[in-house]
């Protein structure tokens, strides 16, 4: 999508603070951090939302995002006293970018619920 400003970051037309990346997703520093440690990891493919993951490709492709997620926290040294992945899709549910993203939050204790 040509007006997307994460597949803009994703293909390099942007620039963002990258922290990893692998045949699928891209992860990048959020630019208005919720916690001290917010990465956002994005699918390649420009998916709107969850209700965009109808095909196996686009399955495959959020399995992926999710698999870097989990290794970004490992890399940063978050896994052993935890954090949290955040998806939020649609206008009620917190989205405000229309393409597929997870929140990897952590560096604090984080409250529940959420909002």
């Amino acid at each position: 999508m040509t007006d997307c400003i994460f597949c803009k970051i994703a293909d390099g037309r942007i620039p963002a603070n990258i922290v990893g990346r692998n045949d699928a997703a891209v992860a990048f520093r959020d630019l208005n951090p919720q916690a001290p440690t917010h990465v956002l990891v994005i699918p390649t493919m420009h998916l709107s939302g969850m209700a965009e993951m109808t095909t196996d490709e686009s399955e495959r492709a959020v399995a992926r995002t999710l698999r870097l997620a989990r290794d970004i926290a490992a890399e940063l040294g978050l896994a052993e006293n935890g954090y949290r992945l955040v998806i939020n899709t649609g206008r009620d549910g917190g989205q405000s970018v229309f393409h597929l993203h997870v929140h990897l939050l952590a560096g604090r204790r984080l409250a529940w619920p959420p909002g």
